[in-house]
Formats: C-alpha cells, structure tokens, sequence
C-alpha cells in the first residue's frame, strides 16, 4: 500500500483547483529567502503575502479573501494558518519552507522542495487529517512537556540574545535537570522528565521519536520517557485526557514552539476535522 494511502480519508474525488488560493511565506524561514518561492507562486497564479514585522499571522489568515489558504514557513506558523482555516472550512496547504519540517515529512511532501508543494493549490486532491488541541490550542505534530520544553524555552530566549555560549550552557543546564515535574494524567501521578502528546502516534525506538504515518485514526498517544538517559518510553492512547501539575502553568512545546499553557490542561483530538491539500503529482 503506497504512503499516501495510509494519509487520510478522500473529503472529495476527482481533482480540486481552488478559485482563489492565498499563500502566506514566513520570509526569515529557509535558506535562501523566499524570492524563488515567490516567483512560482506568481507564475501560477497564487497571491501571496510575505510576513512583516508586525503583522498578526493569524489575522492575516482569518481575513483573507480566499477558497484555500497556505502556509510557507516552519512547523510552529503551520498550526496557526491551519486553524483559521479550519474555522471557516477551507483546504490548508503546507509549503515546506522552515527547519524541521516535520508536518511536511508526515504528510508525505519532499521537505526539499517547496516549489513542488505549489502544485496542491493549482492541481491538488483533498483529504482530511485529524488535529489536536492543548486546551484551545490547536497542534499538527505534538506538544512536549518537560525537559525537551524547557530547552526549547532556553533556546528561544538565547535565540534573540544571539549568544552562543549562552546557549550551550543552557543546553548543559537542562540536560542535567533530573527532578520530575510532579504530574498526574487524568488524576493518576506520573514521574517522568519528558512528555509527550501526539496527534496519531509516532513510530518510536529507544532514543527517539520517528515518523507518524497515519493521521487520521483519531489517536491522542501521550508518551512518556523516564530517567536521566533515554533508555525507553511508556505510552497510552485515548481521544482525550487531563494533564495537572503542582504550578498553574507549564512549560511546553507546542509543535515546536514554546508556550505556557494554563494547568488542567485538556487535551483532546478532532477526528478529520482539517481538510489538506496535497499535490497530485508523483512523490507527493
């Protein structure tokens, strides 16, 4: 059975060629800059907006005038446009366009090549993907608690400080940080230094987290590494749960970005809820 089978369920046959695409580039995403990108979305008749300083991203979203919307950029701006496009029922489109890109590997695109990825707004099929939320907050990939939090936290402040050094130590202070986080899921406590709330499951090994390839069977795994060192995960799957911890606050992830998200923290999973567009050509 070929990738693309195990994606998502048809929300309609035959081939979908929105009247009216819009595309929003992150400009400081990739390498590069978005020039060439932008020059393949004109010559295929997408408007386009670039990011400016100061601009609302998820306004821009909510207000444009269109039939699809699109995101270029990483993985943190996809669930933002994603979300407004779930609101007012159009098909989303991911351009790969950041660093990881991990939406875009599950989904099945070439993370190389984001001018291919165009081709769903002009000749595209549609299928639908669950999403997950933390609470209101809508996540593609997953939201991490803990140590893998606290460093993305670390990373981001030392980021806009541009310090290097800064950012080594704090790497060294998170990995040595071997306190629990004093958690309970749906009441029950847990001691774990890393969790992790997935929409649909990912393939796991001992020392990491791989790809999902289903994303539409409407499973919330919650995965849980104990430990200094990584030597192994417990899981759990269900359609929803509660996360509690000692602080009115916790540190996350949020499809790698961070955020402070309220405590209880309610997650739950919305089975197809996101229709996506995907290129029908080969590789996609």
């Amino acid at each position: 059975m070929s990738r693309s089978a195990h994606l998502g369920r048809p929300s309609s046959p035959g081939t979908l060629r929105p009247v009216h695409a819009f595309l929003i580039v992150n400009p400081s995403s990739g390498d590069g800059g978005p020039d060439e990108l932008l020059a393949a979305a004109r010559e295929r008749g997408i408007e386009t907006h670039v990011l400016r300083d100061g601009d609302d991203l998820s306004e821009v979203a909510r207000s444009a005038e269109a039939d699809a919307l699109a995101m270029a950029g990483g993985d943190g701006s996809l669930a933002v446009v994603a979300e407004a496009a779930l609101e007012r029922d159009l098909p989303f489109a991911c351009i790969p366009f950041g660093t990881r890109n991990h939406f875009a590997r599950d989904v099945g695109l070439d993370r190389d090549d984001p001018i291919a990825a165009l081709d769903a707004l002009v000749d595209g099929r549609e299928t639908r993907i669950d999403v997950g939320r933390a609470n209101d907050r809508l996540f593609l990939n997953n939201v991490s608690l803990g140590v893998y939090a606290r460093l993305v936290q670390r990373r981001e402040h030392h980021r806009r400080r541009r310090d290097a050094f800064a950012r080594l130590r704090a790497l060294g202070t998170v990995v040595t940080h071997r306190h629990g986080l004093g958690l309970t899921v749906d009441g029950e406590r847990i001691e774990a230094r890393v969790v992790l709330v997935s929409n649909n499951a990912y393939a796991l090994d001992v020392l990491s987290i791989g790809e999902r390839e289903p994303l539409d069977e409407g499973a919330l795994p919650l995965y849980v590494l104990h430990g200094v060192l990584r030597f192994g995960w417990d899981d759990r799957s269900g359609e929803s749960f509660t996360i509690d911890a000692r602080g009115v606050r916790l540190h996350a992830a949020v499809d790698g970005e961070p955020e402070l998200l309220e405590t209880p923290i309610r997650f739950t999973i919305e089975r197809q809820a996101l229709r996506v567009l995907l290129p029908r050509g080969p590789g996609a």
